[in-house]
């Protein structure tokens, strides 16, 4: 996924409220960013980190938009969580994630029943219904990256979600694309949300898939990566 206009390189002076964040441009001058993360964002912003920032399209209320942040090891990280389903949506079109090829009639915010979707369906060579969610995974803690990085009922009830559907018959998998270009493998963090953790263990009983993806993150776009492993026992 190409960014549509050129970033512009700024620094962090704080974060506020969740969704705004103080910035100082190479110009010096300082502007309020929207922040697309209602996460905890932890490691992603401490003062003084350089960012990178995207012109907002007219009408909206702030002047720009928050993408990345450079971590101190020279990695970036995608801190926008509404960009991962469209780095998937393009890499399933393209049949660029192993296991994935050949999906057809692929549906975004599928709604399965009322008041339950699912970020894709699709359709398998086998004419198997496939439907997949998508989590965005920020956090990095001791070497693995880390979903999630704040308390989700949200979450939870998407992986309860997908375990009725892999009951059913569905292909049901639950896809986490790790937004930062260190994440090399991938585990639950349970201390943060045990609720998760233990509905993450019983859909991978159930029948559920798990893909974690690493991505390719620069101030040009955000690409999808190759499969990282993820840790396969008990997270609860």
């Amino acid at each position: 996924m190409q960014f549509q206009t050129p970033l512009l390189p700024a620094r962090l002076l704080r974060r506020y409220k969740r969704f705004l964040a103080d910035m100082v441009l190479e110009d010096g001058r300082e502007v309020t960013a929207h922040c697309p993360n209602p996460g905890a964002m932890t490691g992603l912003a401490a003062p003084g980190a350089r960012c990178w920032l995207e012109s907002a399209a007219p009408g909206r209320k702030l002047p720009y938009g928050w993408r990345l942040v450079e971590l101190p090891d020279g990695h970036r990280a995608c801190v926008d969580t509404t960009l991962p389903n469209r780095v998937v949506a393009e890499a399933l079109a393209s049949g660029a994630i192993a296991g994935l090829e050949g999906l057809t009639d692929i549906r975004p915010e599928f709604t399965l029943a009322p008041g339950t979707r699912v970020d894709f369906a699709a359709t398998g060579a086998d004419g198997q219904r496939v439907l997949i969610e998508v989590k965005s995974v920020t956090l990095l803690r001791d070497g693995w990256a880390e979903f999630p990085d704040s308390v989700t009922a949200r979450g939870t009830k998407h992986l309860q979600e997908l375990t009725i559907a892999a009951a059913t018959g569905a292909r049901a998998i639950m896809l986490y694309l790790i937004s930062r270009s260190d994440g090399a493998r991938l585990r639950i963090a349970a201390d943060i949300d045990p609720s998760y953790a233990r509905a993450f263990d019983a859909a991978r009983a159930g029948g559920v898939e798990v893909l974690a993806i690493g991505s390719r993150v620069s101030p040009q776009g955000v690409h999808i990566g190759a499969a990282i492993p993820v840790d396969p026992g008990p997270q609860a």
